[in-house]
């Protein structure tokens, strides 16, 4: 029985790649990632090579199901040099990984249609803000129909999602989806922004990740990382997670360029964001560049925080590879 296999990569475009993928065909189901062959494209075509030296080698990395389709998965692939070195663009390659790293991103999107986000009146725009967060009923929430659907897919794929809620914007949503292991986490995030995307053609929809798709008084989007190690989950204590705050308040400048483009759009001080020129770190502080949950400092100050910084077209491999930099200096 023949068995498809979706090959999915990042391209070489800047300042965010974009998802890549395409079907290769096999005779038999690989029982693990590592059955999957490695394979090859033309890197001429998406900003990865010259066109007198196109040829870019896959390296599959993570093998998941495609509830989608029939006798299929979806193989997750680092992008490679002809010569089997890392590529310029392959973020993944380069970071070392933390299995002790836990990671719970809350990915932030507007679902666009004919140019404006779903559920805004051809002229002019819906009420202000305020009624659309975790909304029901159809005057204040739109798009259900097709969260719900990726949802699904998402879980059928075995992606580790966690919730999902309408925005503060009409036509926003957010998802969050957590994992262990920091390559593991970013690893599932990318899988289920291909699946959001590919379920979108299903609908006529854009899953548009700009921080700020529509200018004025509507929250932008971003993608808060919540993250954890052993020493902030069972040890912390208020001189260590303070003490920690300082460290990512002394190296903001590197994880600010690391955390998506016309990220300046979003982060303004306003819309529960502190500016893109300034750090603060609070207790329960939406408005803080690093929050700290109440339920860490009921907990004894062992827990877990959350960078609010990350755009929601931030790359994942980028921001963790940040905050990994910042954990180690």
């Amino acid at each position: 029985m023949s068995y498809k296999l979706e090959y999915i990569w990042l391209d070489g475009y800047q300042p965010e790649p974009s998802l890549r993928s395409k079907t290769k065909v096999i005779e038999s189901e690989p029982a693990s990632v590592g059955d999957c062959p490695e394979w090859s494209f033309d890197g001429s075509s998406t900003e990865q090579a010259e066109g007198s030296s196109s040829d870019c080698l896959l390296k599959p990395v993570k093998l998941v199901d495609d509830p989608q389709r029939s006798n299929a998965s979806l193989v997750l692939c680092e992008v490679l040099n002809a010569d089997g070195s890392p590529h310029l663009s392959n973020g993944r390659g380069k970071f070392e990984d933390d299995p002790d790293l836990w990671l719970g991103f809350e990915q932030e999107y507007t679902i666009m249609q004919n140019g404006k986000p779903l559920g805004f009146p051809v002229d002019g725009y819906p009420g202000p803000q305020g009624p659309y967060y975790c909304s029901v009923g159809s005057d204040n929430c739109v798009g259900r129909d097709i969260v719900e659907d990726h949802l699904d897919v998402c879980l059928e794929a075995g992606l580790s999602l966690t919730g999902i809620n309408a925005e503060v914007m009409k036509g926003q949503w957010e998802y969050q989806l957590f994992g262990k292991g920091a390559k593991n986490a970013c690893d599932d995030l990318w899988l289920s922004r291909y699946l959001l995307h590919r379920n979108s053609e299903q609908y006529g929809v854009v899953a548009e990740l700009h921080p700020k798709p529509i200018k004025g008084d509507w929250n932008g989007s971003g993608m808060h990382t919540n993250f954890s190690t052993t020493a902030i989950r069972e040890e912390g204590g208020e001189d260590y997670i303070k003490n920690l705050c300082e460290k990512f308040k002394h190296r903001h400048d590197d994880h600010i360029a690391a955390y998506g483009s016309d990220n300046d759009q979003r982060l303004t001080g306003l819309h529960e964001t502190q500016a893109i020129d300034q750090f603060s770190y609070g207790v329960s502080d939406r408005g803080a560049s690093i929050r700290i949950p109440i339920g860490t400092v009921q907990n004894g100050w062992k827990g877990y925080l959350e960078d609010r910084r990350p755009a929601s077209n931030a790359d994942p491999y980028k921001v963790v590879s940040e905050i990994l930099a910042t954990l180690r200096s």
